[in-house]
């Protein structure tokens, strides 16, 4: 199993996972900009296939999600894209975001799924995936060796976070608030902390906080509810966004993003285990 986030061994940040979707920046940008992260210590990519409006989403990663399908970027793509450029990763790590109707529907599941694994892809997350195919896609992960993202919300039933805590073999997504993407929950991240803890006894894998994070700040107070890594995604998306628009230089606008919410300890210079894999 991948070992997606390396927290700070002084306990002072959280492990970083960016969401992005993949042909926003273009493909041939989006290389450069992965590479980016690579170098700067990020430890997770959560790299979607872009699929159209999407209700957990808000407008900046739906405007993404559109830009990248005007430009023709499905699955296969991103497939091949994942092929190309994860042996040149020391530490990072791709989790492929990919929706059930848009992307897996009209495609043999365990197909799917190993042909996902043999990109080189580290852990996939379905996003509305019918309960009736749970069973059948869980196993056809376990059959490809392909590590499973999970999902549930701090007002899930104890049902949901028993399902998710028992098929995260890649980490657990705590989505921090029910609603769309860049919202921040009302009372804050650090609110978080009792469904954090409720969720660390009943799985031994990393579980990361996402939804309306855009700060240093922020990470900090998700590090301090307990969770092992922050996802950002809006906050990052927009920054792609502002470059595309001004004519400016998406990796070089992510790059200053990234180092303004990374905890300092991991500010340019510091250094970066290689985690890659033979």
């Amino acid at each position: 199993m991948a070992d997606f986030f390396v927290r700070d061994h002084n306990g002072t940040g959280p492990g970083l996972a960016l969401f992005l979707n993949a042909g926003d920046p273009p493909l041939d940008v989006l290389e450069d900009l992965v590479l980016m992260l690579d170098e700067e210590g990020v430890d997770c990519l959560e790299l979607a296939v872009p699929f159209p409006d999407s209700v957990t989403d808000g407008p900046v990663i739906r405007r993404s999600a559109r830009r990248a399908l005007d430009r023709g970027t499905d699955l296969d793509a991103v497939l091949e894209f994942i092929a190309r450029v994860r042996p040149r990763l020391h530490r990072l790590r791709i989790a492929l975001l990919t929706d059930w109707s848009h992307s897996l529907k009209h495609r043999d599941l365990a197909d799917a799924t190993c042909d996902i694994a043999a990109s080189g892809a580290d852990g996939l997350l379905v996003h509305a995936l019918p309960p009736r195919l749970g069973t059948a896609y869980h196993a056809a992960a376990r059959d490809a060796g392909l590590p499973v993202v999970t999902t549930c919300y701090q007002n899930s039933p104890a049902a949901t976070m028993d399902r998710a805590a028992a098929h995260a073999s890649a980490y657990l997504y705590l989505v921090a608030h029910y609603g769309r993407s860049g919202t921040a929950p009302v009372a804050g991240h650090t609110a978080l902390a009792g469904t954090v803890a409720a969720l660390r006894a009943r799985t031994a894998s990393p579980i990361a906080v996402g939804f309306g994070v855009r700060t240093r700040d922020d990470v900090a107070a998700v590090h301090a509810c307990g969770a092992d890594a922050v996802i950002i995604g809006s906050a990052g998306v927009e920054r792609i966004e502002r470059a595309l628009d001004g004519g400016g230089d998406p990796v070089t606008g992510f790059r200053d993003f990234v180092r303004s919410v990374q905890p300092v300890r991991q500010a340019v210079g510091a250094t970066a285990p290689d985690r890659n894999r033979s």
